[in-house]
């Protein structure tokens, strides 16, 4: 009797991936992602551009935040690729000059596509738990939705489920209130 074993995937797995795709690396398990849609992009471009005036910049709110896109995350054996991370500068005073980041960020936001969302929630989720990300946002571009998580001691709470065109004020950027309706449609 044979008996077949996969083997785990490895940062080199990943480094080989074409630059056409976003791969990350959960347990082992190498996820390879086709560049994110038209939607997708826009939405998270539109979020990314509404807090980093209020918060990486302090243009009209507090400031104090690192803001990226696509900052890929080391975590150990995994690597994370969240659309958009966080970083509040009392912990991450000085930007770091690598290609990767160690440090878990504070805030994390994935948006889901029908082809990512089960990974995003079932796989990413447990890792930023584990690594104490204090706040994941997990925005539906198709839904126009948005949910925001806060860690709780070892468990997730819903702290904020929001829809449509509402003006919010969600954890931790609550200092600013924000357009849902800004991130859905492209400007006028």
């Amino acid at each position: 009797m044979t008996v077949s074993v996969k083997k785990p995937a490895t940062y080199q797995d990943l480094c080989a991936l074409p630059e056409t795709v976003v791969g990350e690396l959960v347990e082992g398990e190498l996820l390879a992602s086709p560049r994110p849609a038209s939607r997708h992009t826009l939405v998270t471009s539109a979020l990314g551009g509404e807090l980093s005036g209020p918060f990486q910049r302090g243009r009209g709110g507090p400031g104090g935040w690192w803001i990226l896109d696509e900052p890929e995350l080391h975590f150990g054996g995994d690597v994370l690729v969240p659309d958009l991370a966080g970083w509040k500068r009392t912990r991450m005073p000085v930007y770091p000059d690598e290609p990767f980041f160690t440090l878990s960020p504070d805030w994390v936001c994935e948006t889901l596509s029908p082809s990512t969302s089960s990974f995003d929630r079932m796989k990413k989720m447990p890792v930023y738990m584990r690594e104490q990300v204090d706040h994941v946002w997990l925005i539906d571009p198709f839904n126009r939705a948005l949910e925001v998580f806060r860690r709780e001691g070892k468990r997730w709470v819903l702290a904020g489920n929001y829809a449509g065109d509402a003006r919010i004020r969600a954890e931790p950027f609550e200092a600013v209130e924000l357009e849902l309706e800004a991130l859905w449609l492209p400007p006028r």
